[in-house]
């Protein structure tokens, strides 16, 4: 099963997106339609809401007056966080059952219009965001629900901003345009990321990479990039965990990659590396088969768990090393050291595309032609970390 969160601002035309992906095979489970489910007339739920907001928000039949409650929680940001204690804990139970009744080859993809504002995204192996601009949104929200411009320019700044949303997506999907271009975009997520990706988790394999280095330049999001697939990871290990860390060449800014996110983590011994790498298929990564070594520059062999990507659409290695093993001060150490020395970013950038521009046959052959320099440099940053008394 794959999990995939589903968000967007009031307006922005999550259903539309919903409606394509349900059409596609997906599971669909809707927040909005939960939430009215349990304050549905007789429900408990109405009734706390009637216990905390009184009866004015009833109507004459004895149900729940939504614009007389909107009205009071959108002007007014503590009654909205009451109302909240009170909606998304019934809403999050129901949620659950309805996940847990779908396939197992199932993709579930669960429509939650506050995921952002309550914090949710790292409960996702993936996280869509369909966006439209505020005009556009404000205009829907007028012309094709009735809404007056304040009511709704209210719930729009109640929400969270855009750049709050972004920070969130692992797609940002733009639905401003005509519908067809919209389920064109959502057929092409489906085909090429969403169905290989599920597929990918269920079997535990990784999704294919390109079998020779492919040097890239260097992008900003890749630190939000990794960032949320640290989170994922904290949700899933919890206290297990030391330390994660962002690190290697697309933890530098400036520095061309492989366009891979690599992320650190560092637990107390190899059992709970194990345990902690058989358990992120919750984040999207399966675990590799095979025996791992780190080699020391004693030339000390160690073990390490070792899981990657069934995202097609993002390739992620994520080491999990005991924190006996000296390997993961060493990655933290040239991280650093790069992002203190440009002319070494320089330096080793083009190392890399010249490495990368030679005949061949794996990724592991590059790496090897890379080890003399990095050995180099480890020696130089050790130095450098004396000097400034650096400590991962």
């Amino acid at each position: 099963m794959l999990r995939v969160g589903l968000t967007g601002g009031i307006g922005a035309g999550k259903s539309v997106v919903a409606r394509r992906l349900a059409e596609r095979g997906a599971t669909v489970v809707d927040a909005d339609l939960i939430a009215r489910e349990v304050v549905e007339p007789g429900a408990p739920g109405l009734a706390a809401v009637v216990d905390e907001f009184g009866p004015g928000v009833l109507t004459p039949d004895g149900a729940l007056d939504r614009p007389a409650l909107g009205a009071i929680v959108f002007a007014d940001e503590d009654r909205r966080r009451a109302l909240n204690a009170i909606v998304h804990p019934l809403v999050g139970r129901r949620r659950q059952e309805l996940v847990a009744a779908a396939g197992p080859d199932a993709v579930v993809v669960e429509d939650i219009p506050l995921l952002v504002e309550n914090g949710l995204a790292a409960g996702f192996p993936l996280v869509i965001v369909v966006h439209a601009p505020e005009s556009e949104r404000l205009r829907r929200l007028i012309d094709d629900r009735g809404m007056a411009e304040p009511d709704a320019l209210a719930r729009i700044r109640a929400q969270a901003t855009d750049d709050q949303r972004r920070a969130a997506a692992d797609v940002w999907l733009d639905n401003s345009g005509p519908l067809v271009d919209t389920e064109a975009a959502v057929d092409d997520l489906w085909t090429e990321r969403l169905a290989p990706f599920e597929a990918n988790l269920r079997a535990g394999i990784r999704a294919p990479r390109p079998p020779r280095a492919v040097i890239v330049e260097p992008d900003p999001t890749w630190a939000d990039q990794g960032r949320r697939l640290l989170n994922r990871i904290r949700h899933v290990a919890g206290d297990r965990l030391i330390r994660a860390d962002h690190h290697g060449s697309t933890s530098v800014p400036g520095l061309p990659a492989k366009d891979v996110i690599d992320v650190q983590l560092v637990v107390a011994d190899l059992a709970a590396a194990a345990s902690v790498a058989g358990e992120l298929g919750e984040a999207g990564l399966v675990r590799l088969p095979d025996r791992w070594w780190d080699v020391d520059q004693d030339g000390i062999e160690r073990d390490k768990a070792m899981c990657v990507n069934a995202d097609p659409g993002r390739a992620v290695n994520c080491h999990i090393r005991p924190v006996e093993s000296p390997t993961w001060r060493d990655g933290l150490l040239l991280r650093d050291w790069l992002r203190a020395h440009p002319d070494a970013v320089r330096e080793y950038a083009e190392l890399k595309r010249e490495l990368a521009a030679q005949p061949h046959s794996s990724v592991d052959e590059y790496a090897s032609r890379k080890t003399p320099w990095v050995n180099g440099a480890l020696a130089r940053a050790s130095e450098w970390a004396a000097q400034v008394g650096w400590s991962p």
